[in-house]
C-alpha cells in the first residue's frame, strides 16, 4: 500500500486498485481528501494492470459529507464538479464501498462512481436542505436517475437518511455485502465486473426513470401542493424541485448547469447563512465553558419518573426509546394504568404509520414498569419529577426522594417555571439536583432545557447534557429564573399579543402575522390547541380577562369545539364572531377606542420585546450565549429555522433598530418597553448580540 498523501492510500489486489481514504473523524471532503482522491484516481486510471477501482474508507464511515470547516468559504479545486468530469471520462469502472453514512457530498461522490455496494448498517442521504442549500455536486441530477423522481423529491426536500435496504430497493445501491467484510466484498464485486465484462455504468446515461417522469409532468405540481404548508417561506425545497424538473426536461449537462445556478442563488440568499448559523449553534450549545468535555459523568442505566401524566409518560418514552429501563410512580392505580395505556397507544400509533414494528412496541413497553410506591425508586440512577406545578407539592416530593434515593442519584425536576434552588433546599444533597425541562409533547419535542441550580455539581451537568443527546434531545444549559429562558421570553410575546387584541387587532390578525413570519401557529391558535383552561380555576374566575369569559362559556379551545376560534368536527378553525363581540365589549368597558393596527406593528410589538428580554437574560447570565437562545427558540417554540433563531434575527434587523423601536414604544406605551441596559451598551459600542460574552 502506498501513501498518496496524508489521508489517502493506493494499493492493488490483482487487477483491482483500491483507494482508501482515512481522514478522521468522518472522512469529510476536505481539501486534503479531494486532492488525494484526485491523484489516486488518475494514477489508477493510468495503470495498465488495473481493470477496475474500489473507493473505500477507513474509520467509522464512508465520506459523511462536506467539511463543515469550509462552510461559507470559497473552496479550492478539485471540487465535486471536477470529479464528475473525471469519473465520466474514466476508462475503468469504479466501485464505491459504503459503510457508516454517505451523506451530501459523500453520496454525490458515490453517484459519480459507476457501481455502489454497502453493508446492511449503512445509511445514505442528501440532507443539504437542512442548512438551506441543495445538493450542488450533481445530486439533484443523479438521484432522480437512479431512484426515480418521486423518491428523489421526497429524500432531498426532507433531508432524510435512508437505510441500505431501502437504498437497494430504490436503485441507489447495486448490492448489499456482508457486515465486517466490506473491502474484500467490494474487491470481489469489482473482479466479478471484470470477469463478466460489465460496462461502465454512468449515472448520466441512466434515462429509464427520467423518461417515465416525462409522461407524468403533474408529479411536480402535486408534490408542491402536498407539501405547501411544510415548505412555506423556504427557498431550498423549491429550488430542489426546480432542479429535479431540470433533470427530467434537460440533458444531463444542462441540468448540471441549472443545478449550479439554483445552488448559487441559495448560497447568496439570506436563508442558507441563517440555517448554517443554526447548525453550528446546536453544536455550540453542548459546550459548557466551566464544564470541560472530560468531566466525569454518572452512569445512568435506570430512570425513575414520578407522575404518569402527559409529561411523565412522554418523558418515559424518550428513555425507553434509547433502551434505558424506566420505573413510573403514581399515587393511584387508575392514573398509573391510564398513563401506561397512553404510552402504549402512542407507540402503536407510530407502528401503524410504519415508524416501528409491533415487536419494537413490545420491546419498549417491557422497559417501562409502574409502581404506587415511591420506594420503588430507591436504586435508580436518575429520578425525574413530573408532578403538578406547585411548589409545595414539589418540595414534598423532593424531601421524600432525599430519604429514599441512593447516594449519588441525580434528582431532577421537570418544572417549567419554579425556583429549583428552593426545591433543592429541602434535600441534603443540592449538588445532585438539576432541572430537566422537557417540552410538550415530551416524546416529540427535541428541546431540553437543562437548568443549573446554585449548587448543581459539574458531573451532574455533564451527565445531563450527554444523556440528552443519547435520548435524541437538543440540550441547552440555562440558569434559574422565572420561566428559565424559553418561557421567560415567551411571556413577553404573550403580554403584547393580549394587549394588541384589546387595542383593535383580532386574535386571528396576530396569529396570521406570526404564522406568516414562519411560526407553526400564532399564540391564540396555540392556546386553543393546548386548552384555555390550563391553570384556570372556575371557582376563582370573575370574568376579568378575555380567557376567563371564554372558559366560563365553556369555550376552552379545540377540545370543546370553540375557544378564541370556532372549530368544525375536523378541528378546522375559523374566526369567531362570539370572540370578536367579547373583545369589543371589553374595549367599550375599558373606554378603549379601537384602532387599525398594521401587520408591521404586530410583528414588531411581538418580537422586539422578546429580543430585548433575550439580551436581559444574557446580562443576567441565565444563558451562556446568544446562540443558545436561538437553539431554545427553534427547537422549543418553532422559531423558523430559516431565520436562524431569535437573537440571530435580531442581529439581521440590527440592534440599533431594535433599540430605536423599543424607545419609540416606551415613549407611547410605557416602561414595559424599557430597553435592557445591555441593549443600549451593545448599540453604543457598535456590537452584535452574537458578541455578548457571558
Amino acid at each position: 500500500m502506498a501513501a498518496v498523501n496524508s489521508v489517502t492510500d493506493l494499493s492493488t489486489d490483482g487487477d483491482v486498485s483500491v483507494i482508501t481514504l482515512n481522514s478522521p473523524p468522518v472522512n469529510a471532503l476536505s481539501q486534503g481528501v479531494r486532492e488525494g482522491l484526485d491523484q489516486a484516481l488518475r494514477t489508477a486510471f493510468a495503470d495498465a494492470k488495473t481493470k477496475a477501482v474500489v473507493v473505500v474508507c477507513d474509520g467509522r464511515t464512508f465520506v459523511a459529507g462536506a467539511d463543515i470547516r469550509e462552510f461559507g468559504k470559497p473552496r479550492k479545486p478539485p471540487g465535486l464538479k471536477d470529479f464528475q468530469a473525471l469519473f465520466d471520462g474514466a476508462p475503468k469502472p469504479v466501485v464505491a464501498a459504503i459503510h457508516g453514512t454517505a451523506l451530501g457530498g459523500g453520496l454525490e461522490l458515490a453517484f459519480m462512481c459507476h457501481y455502489r455496494v454497502a453493508v446492511p448498517s449503512a445509511r445514505v442521504g442528501l440532507p443539504e436542505v437542512n442548512i438551506g442549500i441543495l445538493p450542488g455536486g450533481g445530486g439533484t441530477q443523479a438521484l432522480p436517475r437512479v431512484a426515480g423522481v418521486e423518491k428523489a423529491l421526497e429524500m432531498m426536500t426532507s433531508g432524510r437518511h435512508v437505510s441500505a435496504k431501502e437504498a437497494l430497493a430504490s436503485g441507489i445501491l447495486d448490492e448489499i455485502v456482508p457486515e465486517g467484510s466490506l473491502k474484500q466484498s467490494a474487491i470481489a464485486y469489482a473482479k466479478k465486473l471484470i470477469a463478466d465484462k460489465k460496462p461502465i455504468k454512468r449515472v448520466r446515461d441512466l434515462t429509464d426513470k427520467i423518461e417515465a417522469a416525462r409522461k407524468t409532468p403533474e408529479v411536480f405540481a402535486n408534490f408542491r401542493k402536498t407539501n405547501a404548508r411544510k415548505f412555506r417561506n423556504m427557498t431550498a425545497p423549491e429550488n430542489i424541485i426546480k432542479c429535479v424538473e431540470a433533470a427530467v426536461a434537460l440533458p444531463f449537462d444542462d441540468g448540471m448547469k441549472r443545478e449550479s445556478e439554483l445552488s448559487a442563488e441559495l448560497h447568496s440568499g439570506p436563508q442558507a447563512p441563517a440555517m448554517r448559523h443554526s447548525f453550528f449553534a446546536e453544536r455550540e450549545a453542548a459546550k459548557i465553558p466551566d464544564v470541560p468535555d472530560d468531566t466525569a459523568t454518572i452512569p445512568v442505566n435506570t430512570v425513575g419518573i414520578i407522575g404518569a401524566g402527559t409529561m411523565g409518560g412522554g418523558i418515559a418514552m424518550n428513555f425507553a426509546n434509547a433502551g434505558i429501563p424506566v420505573k413510573i410512580v403514581e399515587t393511584k392505580q387508575e392514573a398509573l394504568d391510564r398513563g401506561l395505556s397512553v404510552i402504549r397507544k402512542n407507540y402503536e400509533r407510530t407502528a401503524q404509520r410504519g415508524g416501528m414494528t409491533q415487536d419494537d412496541v413490545e420491546k419498549r413497553m417491557k422497559l417501562i414498569s409502574g409502581s404506587l410506591e415511591l420506594n420503588a425508586l430507591k436504586d435508580v440512577d436518575l429520578v425525574i419529577e413530573a408532578v403538578f406545578e406547585r411548589m409545595d407539592i414539589k418540595k414534598d416530593v423532593f424531601a421524600k426522594l432525599d430519604a429514599i434515593a441512593k447516594p449519588g442519584a441525580i434528582l431532577a425536576t421537570n418544572t417549567s417555571v419554579l425556583n429549583i434552588d428552593e426545591i433543592a433546599s429541602v434535600t441534603k444533597r443540592p449538588q445532585d439536583v438539576i432541572g430537566l425541562h422537557f417540552f410538550s409533547p415530551a416524546n416529540v419535542m427535541k428541546l431540553l432545557e437543562v437548568v443549573r441550580a446554585d449548587h448543581t455539581s459539574k458531573p451532574v451537568i455533564a451527565t445531563s447534557m450527554k444523556l440528552a443527546k443519547k435520548i435524541g434531545k437538543v440540550a441547552a444549559l440555562v440558569g434559574v429564573c422565572p420561566g428559565f429562558v424559553g418561557n421567560r421570553i415567551l411571556r413577553q410575546r404573550q403580554i403584547e399579543a393580549n394587549k394588541l387584541v384589546l387595542e383593535g387587532a383580532m386574535p386571528w390578525d396576530v396569529d396570521r402575522v406570526l404564522y406568516g413570519f414562519g411560526f407553526p401557529m400564532g399564540p391564540f391558535a396555540m392556546s386553543d390547541l393546548a386548552g384555555l383552561d390550563i391553570g384556570w380555576v372556575k371557582e376563582n374566575s370573575k370574568g376579568e380577562t378575555l380567557r376567563d369569559v371564554l372558559c366560563e362559556m365553556d369555550r376552552r379551545g379545540q377540545k370543546t369545539g370553540a375557544g378564541y376560534y370556532d372549530y368544525d368536527e375536523n378541528r378546522n378553525s375559523k374566526p369567531s364572531p362570539v370572540t370578536e363581540k367579547i373583545i369589543k365589549d371589553f374595549m367599550t368597558k375599558k373606554g378603549i377606542n379601537g384602532r387599525k393596527i398594521s401587520d408591521e406593528e404586530i410583528l414588531e410589538r411581538c418580537l422586539y420585546p422578546m429580543i430585548n428580554e433575550g439580551v436581559q437574560i444574557l446580562a443576567d447570565k441565565k444563558a451562556i450565549r446568544a446562540s443558545d437562545i436561538d437553539v431554545i427558540w427553534q427547537y422549543g417554540y418553532g422559531f423558523p429555522g430559516y431565520r436562524g433563531g431569535l437573537m440571530y434575527y435580531g442581529d439581521q434587523i440590527g440592534p440599533a433598530k431594535v433599540l430605536a423601536k423599543m424607545k419609540e414604544f416606551q415613549a407611547t406605551m410605557g416602561d414595559q418597553f424599557k430597553p435592557a441596559p445591555l441593549l443600549e451598551k451593545i448599540v453604543a459600542e457598535g456590537k452584535r448580540f452574537a458578541d455578548i460574552a457571558v
